[in-house]
């Protein structure tokens, strides 16, 4: 039989992507939830998320792919199972595998009465030692099978980004497999081949040295975020500074590259923080030290406070000034405010006693969830900067790019603009209102 249908557990931001995706190469996708309402959707052809691409895809291969709550039909009907639901952080920054286990267990059980050989594939993100010490004792235990004979067992995380999922799905730089045997790997690295529109490098190891690598990868990201941030830091406080040209200068270099290298607001979101805080966490058990993971956990904590502390310093007292802030979400193209550094900006405001109103073109919904009555949500970015003494361009939505210097002059009652990402001509805007930069010398 040829191995053409797959299952997905977990259908949520990142698994109905994934699901998507396959189901787009013309694999047979069955999503597993608890989630009825997203069950319904997914049957219906819709998405239940905010993705971009993802409800277009979704309409192009409706008949591909179908979602149910039923373990037993799923595994039935596919020759290999992904395992994509949440490992939420722990006090001690590790990952719980309480959803992993759960869906596990129902995938062992499932498994007791298949003949054929099963992959099953460990996408979530859990740290070093979980696949082999926790996961695959229970699918053995439970199934009464024997992992590398009757099924296979991986580990393939995702290394995408919310907001461009598809693509970077679709266009990896690098596909990561830690394998329990050849067989199980051969299979999942055939899935991606075809899968993937490039060519991307299959790096395929054992499961333990792939779960290192995820988290690796991610921490290190981290670092170079960071360390960005501190050039922008210093480029703040020497003649003519303008981090944009060291950063340039910098990654021309081909031992360290363009990418992440920017200098603006602290890193955030569902992955990046946690995958931090996580390598930090297994270092410490390990008995190893992993101080540059530490120093760029604190100086990603202090950007927040960083930027307002600009804002104060060149405004002096915050106490009663008008604020708008544009952006909320922790990038572009999603919706989340996850560890979001607006969104800790915003607080920090509040807490100085600013009158703070705020915009996102899609986080609104989340940011009323989390944050208190105290802030204003405008409906549009003419609302939020209407009668402001300060804008703080936060998250750099495409629409916030376009504005011009006299959609604030027009609008604001005091014409100044802090631009964490520098998105804006310097010299168009000064000449006309009060302009100010992160990582540029001379602020407002």
């Amino acid at each position: 039989m040829p191995l053409n249908r797959i299952s997905v557990i977990g259908i949520g931001k990142l698994g109905l992507c994934t699901a998507a995706c396959f189901s787009s190469k013309g694999y047979q996708v069955i999503g597993v939830d608890v989630n009825r309402a997203t069950i319904d959707a997914v049957n219906r052809g819709r998405s239940p998320i905010y993705e971009p691409g993802l409800g277009g895809l979704m309409a192009k291969c409706q008949r591909h792919l179908s979602a149910t709550d039923d373990y037993n039909y799923a595994i039935e009907n596919s020759e290999v199972t992904f395992i994509v639901v949440p490992t939420p952080s722990e006090g001690d920054g590790g990952f719980s595998t309480k959803y992993v286990e759960v869906a596990v267990q129902n995938i062992a059980r499932a498994l007791k009465d298949k003949d054929s050989f099963h992959t099953v594939v460990v996408t979530s993100t859990v740290l070093p030692g979980v696949t082999e010490g926790v996961i695959k004792p229970l699918l053995e235990q439970i199934s009464g099978k024997k992992c590398s004979v009757d099924f296979g067992l991986c580990y393939n995380p995702e290394f995408i980004a919310l907001g461009s999922v598809i693509r970077d799905f679709t266009n990896p730089d690098m596909v990561l497999i830690g394998e329990s045997d050849p067989r199980a790997g051969e299979i999942l690295a055939e899935i991606h081949r075809i899968t993937c529109n490039n060519q991307p490098y299959i790096a395929r190891m054992s499961i333990d040295n792939a779960e290192l690598a995820k988290i690796a990868l991610n921490a290190y990201v981290t670092m170079k975020i960071s360390f960005a941030n501190t050039l922008a830091e210093l480029c703040e406080h020497i003649p003519g500074g303008n981090v944009d040209l060291v950063t340039k200068a910098l990654g021309a270099d081909s031992r360290i590259g363009t990418k992440y290298l920017c200098g603006a607001v602290s890193y955030g979101g569902p992955c990046f923080p946690r995958d931090n805080k996580a390598f930090l966490s297994f270092s410490k058990k390990l008995g190893c030290r992993a101080r540059l993971s530490q120093a760029t956990d604190a100086v990603n904590k202090d950007q927040a406070a960083r930027i307002a502390h600009l804002v104060e310093q060149e405004f002096g007292e915050v106490k009663g000034i008008n604020i708008a802030i544009l952006g909320l979400t922790y990038k572009p193209g999603t919706d989340v405010i996850e560890a979001s550094a607006p969104v800790e900006m915003a607080k920090i405001l509040l807490d100085q006693g600013a009158k703070v109103m705020v915009y996102d073109p899609a986080g609104m919904e989340n940011a009323r969830k989390l944050l208190d009555g105290s802030i204003i949500y405008a409906n549009s970015i003419d609302e939020c900067i209407c009668g402001a003494d300060l804008c703080i361009l936060a998250t750099p939505w495409p629409e916030f790019k376009k504005l011009k210097p006299e959609d604030f002059v027009n609008r604001m009652k005091n014409p100044a603009i802090l631009d964490c990402w520098r998105v804006y001509d310097r010299d168009e805007f000064t000449a006309k209102l009060t302009y100010s930069a992160i990582g540029l010398r001379n602020r407002l």
